[in-house]
């Protein structure tokens, strides 16, 4: 719970179990542990390896300039470190959603919860008219948790190992 309180004003969101915060320096570890967890890595990189930290205060900075629209998810009960979620490369009104949680607090649906509440992020702050993502077709349980909350499948995604998946505003 101190974590929280520490970081009170730089919350930018809250969902019933999370709070979205900026994303800042003190999280890179946590970041590179979850980055760098196999169970992770394979469901999100074709490109599997070890981060440092350098090149993870890289990926940071880089993502504080372009004032990207990415946040770290807090678990309101803990103060610990859930995951990342990013609207990516918005075009034509449209965001692209990406999501990593770390092993740990997997399976708590954590996913779920977050994913709602960015799409109402995207519509009501961002006034996008829909999100989409891309997923490896393996990835059931990531798929399962999309189409709960109303992504469905819209054809191959950028790769032949992936599914392209899109929402429109309600």
């Amino acid at each position: 719970m101190e974590l929280v309180k520490k970081m009170k004003d730089e919350i930018v969101f809250e969902s019933q179990n999370i709070q979205y915060i900026k994303l800042n320096e003190r999280l890179i570890p946590d970041y590179l542990t979850m980055v760098n967890d196999p169970k992770v890595a394979k469901q999100i990189s074709h490109d599997i390896r070890t981060y440092t930290y350098e090149e993870e205060l890289q990926w940071l900075q880089s993502k504080l300039e372009k004032q990207a629209i990415c946040f770290s998810m807090i678990e309101k009960s803990t103060g610990d470190f859930i995951g990342n979620i990013e609207i990516m490369h918005i075009h034509e009104g449209i965001g692209e959603l990406g999501i990593s949680i770390t092993p740990k607090k997997q399976d708590k649906h954590y996913g779920t919860e977050s994913i709602q509440a960015l799409l109402t992020y995207a519509y009501e702050i961002c006034h996008l008219k829909g999100m989409e993502l891309n997923v490896y077709a393996t990835n059931q349980k990531a798929i399962h948790c999309y189409e709960k909350v109303g992504f469905v499948v819209d054809g191959e995604g950028k790769t032949e190992e992936d599914l392209h998946m899109i929402i429109s505003r309600k």
